[in-house]
């Protein structure tokens, strides 16, 4: 499987991928993002600054996901520098349980070896038991439970050796 930054031309795939797996989500009564968080415009602007990441298999979509250089909407204690953020991981259906979010998830771990910086964290509702085994399960370890509104988000970070 190979993962390359997505071109800024690349955002209505990006888009759609996102799209689906929050169509799937929401079938099963459980919404997650909102039309604004996985529209075309909100897209276009991560994937223009460089954020989103695709992965791909025989010319084939099967993932995607934003890496952030810092977090301050759910980790503003944490210093400048010392950690990337993944948000918005999302596997095309076709894809489902073939080992995609894995993937995804070594290859954030070797780009934040690769920038030297110690931790790689993420978030996720905290009531989406199956999501959170997947991080524990990948080495993640539980932070800390936020609230925000109604919400409560479980915060996972990973220790990573730096390169």
């Amino acid at each position: 499987m190979q993962i390359e930054q997505a071109r800024p031309s690349e955002a209505a795939t990006v888009a759609a991928v996102l799209s689906e797996a929050a169509q799937w989500i929401a079938g099963e009564g459980r919404p997650l993002w909102s039309e604004a968080d996985v529209g075309l415009e909100r897209v276009q602007r991560d994937t223009d600054a460089g954020g989103y990441f695709i992965a791909r298999e025989g010319g084939e979509v099967a993932g995607v996901m934003r890496i952030d250089l810092d977090d301050p909407g759910f980790w503003p204690e944490m210093e400048t520098g010392t950690s990337l953020y993944v948000h918005k991981l999302a596997v095309s259906r076709a894809w489902a349980g073939r080992g995609v979010s894995i993937r995804l998830l070594e290859f954030a771990r070797e780009r934040t070896a690769g920038l030297g910086r110690p931790f790689l964290r993420l978030d996720c509702v905290a009531d989406r038991v199956p999501l959170r085994s997947l991080y524990e399960r990948f080495g993640f370890s539980l932070h800390s439970v936020i609230h925000k509104g109604e919400r409560a988000f479980a915060r996972y970070e990973l220790r990573v050796p730096c390169a």
